[in-house]
């Protein structure tokens, strides 16, 4: 049932609506200039404003921003004081004039006409929110090997805006570009949310009526993690607010989120019960590892990447299974 006032969609009919790109930043030194300047390129001939949501950053990523908005009068800079991606979002949709709202990431990269092409896939399909791929790509050795195993569906399952697939309605997207009036009519993005508030947001606008569509058209880069550390960080986050929307939206759970925790699981207590009881009992942590190996040396390319891969593969879906079982309730707890 559609929610009272909310726009399901945006007119065929319309001319080229102004747009307003929102930005949640925080300690991005090395990638927002190029992530503003991916927007800036844009080859979209409607109205178009950048606001850029500011956290505490640790870097220069403050004075980076300063800059970029002092040398253009389209991007503007709102607070963000807790650096929650959610409450950022938040700010800059409420500073925003538009009625279209694109999200970017601030180590995302968008193609020249991302834009114009969501305008018109927008239009052409009823859509609230559409998205496309999230074309990892890394500049290290390391980078590479963990864009490779994003982009198959042994890292983070088969999520189309992962590993690509046909254009159609779906349950959620990689950032969105929105019907801002769709947005503000179910609250905004939860900022209870650390990570998942997208899958959340998307989650609550398929329940007030609207659609989300996916088209391959889309693309964005997206600048993968640098380090095993920072990749495991990551996924644990994924994982245990993951679960946190599977508990607070009940029937939202499918396979693909339960085969991390059941194979740290499995793996845990083979090698354990090999320890204490038999030795026999390591097969399953053995069958485990050889398929990451020979998996990844399938999916590789070069030397190098077969190498890395198991490790990337490895400490992805350990991370998120961890996450996802340690998850506490305390997480996000409900309003009021």
């Amino acid at each position: 049932m559609a929610t009272s006032g909310i726009e399901l969609s945006l007119s065929p009919g319309s001319n080229l609506p102004a747009v307003s790109v929102v930005l949640p930043v925080l300690n991005e030194e090395l990638h927002l200039a190029n992530a503003v300047n991916s927007i800036l390129a844009q080859d979209y001939a409607g109205t178009l404003e950048i606001i850029l949501a500011l956290g505490p950053s640790k870097d220069k990523t403050d004075e980076i921003a300063q800059y970029l908005a002092s040398s253009d009068p389209r991007i503007t800079l709102v607070d963000n004081p807790s650096g929650k991606t959610a409450a950022g979002l938040n700010a800059a949709i409420n500073k925003s004039k538009n009625p279209v709202i694109v999200r970017v990431d601030a180590h995302a990269e968008l193609q020249i006409n991302y834009i114009s092409l969501a305008i018109d896939v927008m239009k052409s399909s009823g859509a609230v929110n559409v998205g496309g791929i999230m074309g990892a790509e890394g500049n290290t050795f390391f980078e590479k090997t963990v864009a490779a195993a994003m982009r198959s569906s042994l890292g983070v399952g088969a999520s189309r805006f992962h590993t690509g697939g046909e254009a159609g309605y779906v349950d959620t997207v990689y950032l969105g570009t929105f019907l801002r009036s769709a947005v503000i009519a179910i609250g905004g993005f939860d900022e209870r949310f650390i990570r998942a508030q997208d899958w959340e947001l998307n989650y609550r606008l398929r329940q007030a009526g609207g659609k989300i569509f996916f088209d391959p058209r889309l693309h964005v880069t997206y600048r993968p993690r640098s380090s095993v550390k920072a990749l495991a960080k990551q996924y644990f986050e994924y994982g245990r607010w993951r679960r946190v929307v599977s508990r607070r939206h009940q029937g939202t759970i499918n396979y693909r989120y339960l085969a991390p925790p059941f194979a740290l699981i499995g793996t845990v207590l083979s090698i354990v019960l090999a320890l204490i009881s038999n030795q026999i009992f390591i097969i399953p942590a053995a069958i485990y590892g050889i398929f990451l190996i020979l998996a990844s040396l399938i999916t590789g390319k070069g030397i190098i990447e077969k190498l890395l891969l198991p490790i990337v593969l490895f400490t992805m879906q350990m991370s998120w299974g961890l996450g996802f079982l340690t998850s506490p309730k305390t997480l996000a707890p409900s309003k009021g």
